[in-house]
C-alpha cells in the first residue's frame, strides 16, 4: 500500500481490497438513496445491508421484518437480537402470504407472491416513515438461480444494494466475520415454504410440521441440513460432512422417533446431503430439455 492511499478501517484490515473496494460502493450506494426501509428476516445478507445501511444512512435508516407463518419459530426473536445489535431501529409487520390461494397452490413461481405481499405491505410503511426507497438482501450469487421474488422487486422498483456493489455470498460472510456480525457462520436459511416440492399445496398445518420436524434435528446439533416434505415421507439433506454423526449415539433413532411423531410414515436421508434449493432441480432440469429441444428444432 503506497503512502498516497488510505489504510483500511482497523475491521476491514484482514478483508481482501477487492471486498473492501465493494463494500466502499455499497456504502455509496446506500447514501445515494438517502433514506431506506430494509427487509430484514436476520440472515447472513440482510444483516450486512443492515450494518452497512446503519454505517450509511444512520436513523434514516429502518430495519423491517415480516412475521410471517412461512417463518421458523425463533427467527423473529433472532432478528429482534440483531436489530440491536445493528442499533438501528426495527418495525414488524405481519404478511399473510398463505391468505393468497396463488401462493398457497405453490406453483414455481410461488416466490413471487411472497415478495410481492411483503413489497406491498412494506410500500405504505415506508411512506409513513418518509422513507424514499425500499431495500433488500438479494446478491450476485441469487442471479443465476431460480428466483421469481426478484421479478416482484423489479416491478416495485425495490433496490438490490448488495447486488449494485458487486457482493456475493462468501464476501459477505467476510465482511460479516469481520464486523463480528454473529450471523457470519449462520447456516443459509430459507422460508418452510420452500421444503414443498412445487405442486404441493401448503397449509399452514404443513408448515409447522416442518418446522418442528428441523427443531428437532438442529436439537441433535446438525447445522446445515432441510426436512423436505413429501407427504407421508421426510426426505433429510444434511451436509456430507456432518452425515457421520447420524450413526452416533443414537441420533437416526431419534429423529426417525421424533418425524413419526409429528405424522410422517417414513423418513429418508438424500445422499446427495443438502442442497440450497434443491427443489428446484427438477425445474432447471426440465427447463434445459425444452431449450435442447427447442435447440433441435
Amino acid at each position: 500500500m503506497s503512502s498516497e492511499e488510505p489504510s483500511p478501517a482497523p475491521a476491514l484490515a484482514q478483508v481482501p481490497p477487492e471486498t473492501r473496494a465493494k463494500y466502499d460502493r455499497l456504502l455509496a450506494g446506500l447514501r445515494e438513496l438517502e433514506s431506506v426501509a430494509v427487509a430484514f428476516s436476520g440472515g447472513v445478507d440482510s444483516t450486512l445491508l443492515g450494518w452497512a445501511a446503519r454505517e450509511a444512512l444512520g436513523p434514516r435508516a429502518v430495519l423491517v421484518t415480516a412475521d410471517s407463518e412461512s417463518y421458523a419459530e425463533g427467527e423473529l426473536d433472532e432478528a429482534r437480537r440483531l436489530a440491536r445489535r445493528i442499533g438501528l431501529r426495527h418495525v414488524v409487520i405481519e404478511t399473510r402470504e398463505l391468505d393468497n390461494p396463488d401462493y398457497a397452490a405453490n406453483p414455481p413461481n410461488r416466490c413471487f407472491f411472497c415478495k410481492e405481499e411483503l413489497f406491498a405491505r412494506l410500500e405504505p410503511l415506508a411512506q409513513a416513515e418518509g422513507l424514499h426507497y425500499l431495500a433488500y438482501g438479494a446478491t450476485v450469487d441469487d442471479l443465476g438461480d431460480h428466483r421469481p421474488g426478484m421479478t416482484a422487486a423489479r416491478q416495485r422498483g425495490v433496490r438490490a444494494p448488495l447486488i449494485d456493489a458487486g457482493l456475493g455470498k462468501a464476501e459477505i460472510r467476510d465482511l460479516s466475520r469481520a464486523f463480528d456480525l454473529p450471523t457470519w457462520d449462520k447456516p443459509a436459511m430459507a422460508c418452510l415454504s420452500s421444503r414443498f416440492p412445487y405442486g404441493t399445496p401448503i397449509t399452514a398445518e404443513k408448515l409447522r410440521q416442518v418446522d418442528r420436524a428441523e427443531a428437532a434435528v438442529r436439537a441433535l446439533g446438525f447445522r446445515e441440513f432441510r426436512v423436505r416434505h413429501h407427504g407421508e415421507i421426510a426426505r433429510l439433506e444434511i451436509a456430507r460432512e456432518e452425515m457421520p454423526r447420524l450413526w452416533v449415539d443414537g441420533r437416526a433413532e431419534t429423529i426417525v422417533e421424533r418425524l413419526g411423531e409429528l405424522g410422517f410414515i417414513h423418513v429418508t436421508l438424500d445422499l446427495r446431503g443438502f442442497r440450497s434449493g434443491s427443489l428446484n432441480e427438477a425445474l432447471l432440469r426440465l427447463r434445459a430439455r425444452r431449450k435442447a429441444g427447442a435447440d433441435r428444432s
